[in-house]
This record gives structure tokens, C-alpha cells and sequence, in this order.
């Protein structure tokens, strides 16, 4: 399955015009972006080193197809991080951005959580 196009297609027209709105509304910088937005109910955001490294997720899966009970496999949770992805490149265009998974509720944790790092 190719999940960074799914991801694109499940954010593009939702989570992306947000988190742009956000991050312009911060002055396109993404610390003071987490520090304003990354402690909601359905995301949060900790930065770990400024400009540099960070901690994003979700505190409960949001994912439509496994809420609907469609999605069960762990590996479906590459969605959630290609969009995480996807968003910073498209914040972030100048930057070479890698996210990595770093725990799931399909994979029995207790949240999503990504390590994103901005180069």
C-alpha cells in the first residue's frame, strides 16, 4: 500500500490548511507553533531542541479507518506518519525533515507518538 499517498489524500484538504494557519499565525516558526498549539486534546507537541528536534502526536488514534474498525494491523500506523511528514515538508520546504515512529495505539501504546527532526 502506498501510505504516503493515502496520508497526502487524508490531510491535504483538513489537518494541512490548520497547522498552516497556525504556523503562519506564529510567525512560521514551528517552536512557537508547539508552544501555542501542541497541548490540545487531539495533538500535542514537545519540543525537545529547539529548531531541531521534537515530539508530535496523538493522545488516542484519529485515524477514520480504524475509529470506523476497517484499519487493525499496526502497520497501518505509517499513515499517520507519512502525514506528520507530509505536513512539516509542506510547512517546512527549505528543510530536510525525517519522522519516525515511535509508538502507536494499534501497536499497543498508549498514544501516537512521532520523533520528528528538522535539518
Amino acid at each position: 500500500m502506498d501510505y504516503r499517498e493515502k496520508a497526502v489524500r487524508c490531510v491535504r484538504e483538513t489537518v494541512l490548511p490548520i497547522q498552516r494557519a497556525q504556523f503562519q499565525a506564529c510567525g512560521c516558526d514551528l517552536d512557537a507553533q508547539y508552544r501555542k498549539y501542541g497541548d490540545t486534546e487531539g495533538f500535542f507537541a514537545k519540543i525537545l531542541q529547539p529548531g531541531r528536534r521534537y515530539e508530535v502526536g496523538y493522545s488516542k488514534c484519529v485515524c477514520p479507518e480504524v475509529l470506523e474498525g476497517g484499519a487493525t494491523d499496526a502497520a497501518h500506523c505509517e499513515c499517520s506518519r507519512q502525514s506528520v511528514l507530509y505536513i512539516l515538508e509542506q510547512l517546512l520546504p527549505e528543510k530536510h525533515i525525517t519522522v519516525e515512529t515511535v509508538e502507536t495505539v494499534l501497536s499497543g501504546g498508549a498514544c501516537c507518538r512521532f520523533a520528528v527532526t528538522v535539518e
